[in-house]
């Protein structure tokens, strides 16, 4: 019985032993690791996907701010888990270059107008610089969201075998027929033998009007024009002109046309590297677009109407708005143009009629709806336009 009661008592001793020892070393891990919890938990920062973007744009166009516009935005959405680097006009490839080199992987990113490479096809320049159809800017970048635009452009790539994503953004207010060093012209006779610079379509419906036209990049224009190469030219709008210096080689500025009455930016992506993109990455990219449209839209109100006063008021430029005469003999060269095309390529047809359709639609709600918006100006302000 002693026996018993002696190993049972040793029992229980090891049985505290046990415990205690359980205790220590349970307690020895909550106090190794007590201290950690006043300090912060240090994580390793992922890189960020790099992406490099070119513009086709000259250093000092106020292009290059609208596309940085878009850069900022998707930099600042992504947290710091993708980074557009940009790059101004010429830095990898040429600018008319700039399709084939997104395509191919050259360059991951381009900013920059589809006229810049319809020497492909011209359905290219449909996505930028068509016919008219009654619709402004505006409106045909909502035929592009909505009214089928979007598709007819990505069957346009499969097409041509392009390897790109794209996006559009910033609806432009309609170019002006140019810059002239005499008086612009006022007749569609008197267009017939100028030395002319545009893009896309807009050159065909020129040398349809009896134009002879080259073909530059906005950063080649100046130089041109001072060589003599070219004696008249348009851009895009005010401050890209003046930027440029258009005021210090023609005196003239003829503000209104259509031979680029509505055009957008073209945002293309890589299509591997944007497919290769998370769900939510790829989603900023689409989405800082629509973004930057707006924020492109203030900025030219503001800087394109600041501009065309300095013009007129520091540089003596005499600006004048283009007769009914030139709009009348545009709209039917591009009637002319658009039937003979549309006769030589069915997808070019295709995508006239789509977007023939939506302007009928949409724009008699538009001129229904509108509002006599110049009446009302001459009315605030007192004065009469002389236009």
């Amino acid at each position: 019985m002693a026996k018993l009661e002696q190993q049972t008592a040793v029992a229980k001793q090891d049985e505290t032993v046990s415990s205690r020892r359980k205790f220590f070393k349970k307690a020895g891990t909550v106090a190794a690791a007590a201290p950690l919890a006043g300090f912060p938990m240090i994580s390793v920062a992922q890189s960020p996907i790099v992406l490099k973007m070119q513009g086709g744009w000259a250093p000092t166009d106020i292009f290059n701010d609208m596309a940085k516009e878009y850069v900022d935005r998707v930099n600042e959405m992504s947290a710091g888990r993708l980074r557009i680097e940009y790059l101004n006009a010429g830095s990898v490839v040429k600018v008319f270059e700039m399709m084939d080199a997104v395509s191919n992987g050259v360059i991951d990113a381009g900013h920059q107008v589809s006229a810049y490479w319809y020497g492909k096809t011209k359905v290219a320049s449909l996505f930028g610089s068509g016919p008219v159809t009654g619709a402004n800017s505006e409106q045909l970048l909502g035929w592009m969201h909505r009214g089928g635009g979007l598709e007819l452009y990505e069957e346009l790539l499969r097409n041509l075998k392009l390897n790109v994503k794209t996006f559009f953004a910033f609806p432009m207010p309609p170019q002006p027929l140019g810059w002239f060093k005499q008086t612009p012209p006022k007749t569609a006779e008197e267009l017939k033998g100028y030395k002319y610079r545009t893009v896309g379509l807009a050159a065909d419906l020129m040398q349809e009007l009896g134009m002879s036209v080259t073909q530059l990049p906005g950063g080649e224009i100046m130089p041109a024009m001072e060589r003599g190469v070219i004696d008249a030219f348009e851009f895009n709008n005010p401050t890209s002109d003046r930027n440029f210096g258009a005021q210090d080689v023609a005196k003239f500025y003829s503000m209104g046309s259509f031979h680029q009455s509505q055009e957008f930016f073209e945002i293309t992506f890589n299509k591997a590297k944007y497919d290769a993109l998370p769900a939510d990455l790829q989603a900023i990219l689409k989405y800082a677009a629509e973004a930057a449209s707006s924020s492109n839209t203030w900025t030219a109100q503001d800087s394109y109407s600041r501009d065309l006063q300095r013009l007129i008021v520091e540089d003596k430029v005499r600006v004048v708005k283009t007769p009914q005469a030139i709009f009348d003999a545009q709209m039917e060269a591009w009637g002319k143009m658009t039937e003979k095309l549309s006769a030589e390529d069915p997808f070019f047809k295709k995508v006239v009629d789509s977007q023939m359709a939506w302007s009928r639609r949409v724009c008699y709600y538009a001129f229904l709806a509108d509002a006599n918006y110049k009446a009302a100006y001459e009315y605030v302000f007192k004065t009469k336009l002389p236009f």
